[in-house]
């Protein structure tokens, strides 16, 4: 930034560039010395400017001027901004520290056109900046450009630490919101597993890991037959029929799971190893709504020798209403194998011609077996001893009662 010279060094410098152009223009040499006649005309040229500066300090660029008061003397050098050349010869000499503002705005308008005002707007010559004060100036712009960056810097840097500190706030919050989750989930999950501990201990679940070997004897496609249909009340010629079921068991995790297809509807359901050859079977019909129905608990005996084996269940005489009775009876499970494929056979004019529900095993070696449920007579199945097993002898009311079981061997068909 630079600074327009002031004082003496201002005006020293100007009447000497005022004298050298009028002595261009006009051709009249202005002896400089002490006389001060010799500045008389130079003081006229200025003052007939100086005193138009009430009027045109708009248009001249210059500090306003208050206009002369009163009566006005019309003649040189009696107005009120006249020059003298006494004024001009002690400024030229240096004599002058602070000379008149009107004297030296009249030496930047006969020079430039304008005062001082407008040429420190737009100088125009170089020679009346103070480069002493400029460069003092531009130092001390340079410093505070200096001090404006650092501010500047120092903001930015505050931003900048704001900005982590709050990133740092915020991961310090995530970490302790995900800590406090982690900690929530890892409190449910004992929960759970203490609730799911206590169950297994108040139920017995899974009391006992069985063996690969009870495992392997257990898991597979078994042949069921059940005498539950004698006990019904509604139809005496079925107290001597039997109802072959197919049960697929597969293992899981510690326990058994198996479907169970029945002549009229089929069974789903669970077992479990209760003790070195011990089975509980739990199972309930299977249905769309997910509640249980007809529920039906067996206790089985895996250390058979015969080929089967007996289990005792608790199941039902499955009659309308008050009349479906709980029931004690005896059904004999028979392994058939293992591994394949189930599949029940639906809609088909097989099951029309046969009146039952088919099934159909696939075997891992690929062949094929079919069972046709349905209610067979009693002596059709074998071995004999299996008959006794499961005939009418075998069938307990849960409340004694007559006239259920009927003996008469001539009602048999």
């Amino acid at each position: 930034m630079k600074k327009l010279k002031s004082g003496k060094e201002e005006i020293i410098y100007l009447l000497t560039k005022v004298i050298e152009r009028y002595t261009q223009e006009t051709g009249q040499e202005i002896v400089q010395n002490t006389n001060r006649k010799n500045y008389e005309s130079i003081a006229i040229l200025l003052s007939n400017i100086s005193n138009q500066l009430p009027e045109k300090s708009v248009e001249w660029e210059t500090e306003t001027y208050p206009a002369e008061a009163g009566s006005k003397q019309q003649e040189y050098p009696y107005r009120k901004y006249d020059i003298t050349g006494g004024q001009i010869k002690d400024a030229l000499n240096g004599v002058v520290s602070n000379p008149r503002h009107f004297l030296i705005d009249a030496c930047y308008i006969y020079l430039y056109g304008k005062g001082r005002l407008g040429f420190e707007r737009n100088p125009v010559d170089e020679n009346l900046f103070d480069k002493k004060l400029s460069l003092e100036v531009d130092g001390i712009a340079i410093e505070e450009n200096k001090e404006a960056l650092l501010h500047k810097k120092i903001d930015e840097l505050e931003r900048q630490n704001n900005k982590r500190k709050n990133r740092l706030i915020f991961f310090v919050v995530l970490v302790l919101f995900l800590a406090q989750a982690c900690l929530y989930l890892l409190m449910q999950a004992k929960s759970k597993a203490n609730t799911l501990e206590q169950l297994k201990a108040d139920m017995s679940i899974l009391p006992y890991q069985p063996t690969k070997a009870e495992i392997d004897s257990l898991e597979g496609i078994w042949l069921c037959y059940t005498g539950s249909p004698q006990a019904r009340i509604s139809d005496p010629n079925r107290f001597h029929k039997v109802v072959p079921n197919v049960v697929e068991v597969t293992y899981k995790d510690g326990y058994f799971i198996f479907n169970r297809y029945g002549a009229s509807f089929n069974h789903v359901g669970y077992m479990q190893m209760e003790s070195p050859g011990v089975v509980s079977i739990y199972s309930r019909i299977k249905n769309n709504s997910g509640k249980i129905e007809s529920p039906r608990h067996s206790l089985m005996n895996l250390n058979f020798s015969k080929g089967y084996a007996a289990a005792m269940s608790t199941s039902w005489n499955f009659d309308a209403g008050n009349r479906n009775r709980i029931v004690g009876i005896r059904e004999v499970y028979r392994k058939l194998g293992k591994g394949g494929s189930i599949q029940e056979v639906i809609n088909e004019i097989e099951n029309a011609s046969c009146q039952c529900k088919i099934i159909r095993w696939t075997k891992p070696d690929k062949t094929v077996e079919t069972f046709y449920l349905k209610n067979e007579k009693l002596e059709s199945i074998s071995p004999k001893e299996v008959q006794a097993l499961i005939n009418e002898n075998s069938i307990m009311l849960n409340e004694p009662d007559s006239g259920i079981i009927l003996h008469d061997t001539a009602n048999r068909k």
